[in-house]
């Protein structure tokens, strides 16, 4: 964990040092700890308490008793006192959510992506729904912190730009990030969803002591966001992930790219659902192009698997063979000590994936007779994306930034020792 520094010029980096530490205690911290932990002098880190408690970034929410002295204050952080919004643009759905400064989801919003025409009408509806959820919190403007989007890769991040999502047509090269910003006027960041995902799991995860995992995000298509020594890793163009064209082995369906075998539609739920179809397990009729239909076709197939259905169980079971495939050249590159699933097509599946992964991953990856890696489901539900992206606002302006040695600015008022 980050250790502040006695120099007055780096005083608000401190800040954001003393606030990480606030906020990743699960019942509180006392200012003996903290200055045990950041190894800042006692006088400082009084100031800076002083000052976060000003801001009302953190409460002192009661006494504890130690071994000797006088009873210690706890800090704990104020949920209340900031806000920060995030989008998932997905080729199904629109997902908005308020989170407040915990990480948890204090308001939410879905759209379904046929009620918008283009870019620029998807634009002016996501202003209305960031309007909507700030209405629905009933918290001022004034305590929002930004708006984060969450997209299909790949991204131009220069730009703020999606460049060309799958199944979104119309969608190539839009300046998202701009657009947004002058709609609604707050700041607005911009990154993949798989990479969100993984900000999300980092950020609010139950198991805050996870340094390296990579996240393996299924939704309407696959992504990957890897996280080392406890931070995202992003690449040179912020691209980090592109899994999709992962090789499951020999056969397999037919790529666009001209391949076959590619993991990122040997495993999609449209594939899935068009193999449930032939096979005779779901009688609706398909269309790839209703992306709301064919999750819900998705869930049949999978509910159909887990009530016995041999031929829907050898559909998935054989998809979720293939995901491992891999799964393992991932976790054999980047040597992880967690792999963790998620997104909104990870939870009709989960049960019956995490059981076939675990016992193929067990004895194939590399670093298994060294260490041991945890394959497991993530907890923070379908909209992880959108939560990430919230997750990524909050992590900006409030996380301590060596290399910067300033907060972005976004916390008014919290510059000082």
């Amino acid at each position: 964990m980050p250790r502040g520094s006695n120099l007055e010029r780096v005083s608000t980096f401190n800040q954001a040092v003393m606030l990480d530490h606030v906020r990743r205690s699960d019942s509180g911290i006392s200012r003996v700890e903290l200055v045990q932990i950041t190894g800042l002098s006692t006088q400082t880190v009084s100031n800076i308490v002083r000052k976060l408690l000003d801001l009302g970034l953190i409460n002192e929410t009661g006494k504890i008793s130690g071994r000797t002295g006088k009873p210690r204050t706890v800090l704990n952080i104020d949920p209340s006192s900031r806000f920060a919004v995030g989008i998932h643009l997905d080729p199904s759905v629109i997902t908005f959510v308020l989170l407040d400064l915990a990480g948890s989801v204090v308001a939410r919003s879905h759209v379904p992506i046929q009620a918008v025409a283009d870019p620029d009408a998807t634009v002016q509806k996501m202003s209305s729904a960031v309007d909507g959820l700030i209405h629905q919190a009933e918290i001022s403007r004034d305590r929002v912190l930004g708006v984060g989007i969450a997209s299909p890769g790949p991204i131009d991040q220069q730009r703020g730009a999606v460049v060309g999502p799958p199944l979104l047509t119309g969608w190539a090269r839009v300046e998202l990030r701009a657009s947004l910003q002058q709609a609604t006027g707050f700041p607005v960041f911009l990154d993949k969803d798989a990479t969100a995902a993984a900000h999300a799991e980092l950020w609010i995860s139950e198991d805050r002591a996870a340094q390296h995992f990579a996240f393996i995000y299924l939704g309407t298509g696959m992504g990957s966001g890897l996280v080392t020594n406890g931070e995202v890793v992003r690449g040179s163009s912020n691209n980090v992930g592109e899994i999709g064209h992962f090789s499951t082995g020999p056969g397999g369906p037919r790529c666009g790219c001209g391949r076959t075998g590619c993991v990122g539609l040997a495993i999609m739920p449209a594939y899935l659902v068009g193999e449930g179809i032939a096979a005779g397990v779901i009688d609706a009729p398909f269309d790839d192009a209703d992306l709301q239909n064919i999750a819900a076709q998705f869930r049949q197939l999978a509910a159909q698997a887990d009530s016995g259905n041999a031929r829907a169980a050898k559909i998935l079971d054989g998809a979720a063979a293939r995901l491992a495939w891999a799964v393992e050249d991932i976790a054999n590159l980047v040597d992880v000590d967690r792999i963790v699933f998620g997104g909104p097509s990870w939870s009709p599946i989960s049960k019956r994936y995490l059981g076939i992964l675990r016992s193929t991953l067990a004895n194939r990856l590399a670093v298994g007779s060294i260490h041991q890696v945890q394959v497991t489901g993530s907890l923070l539900g379908e909209d992880i994306a959108a939560v990430g992206a919230a997750c990524i606002v909050l992590d900006h302006a409030l996380s301590p930034r060596p290399e910067g040695l300033l907060l972005d600015g976004a916390v008014a008022g919290t510059s000082g020792s």
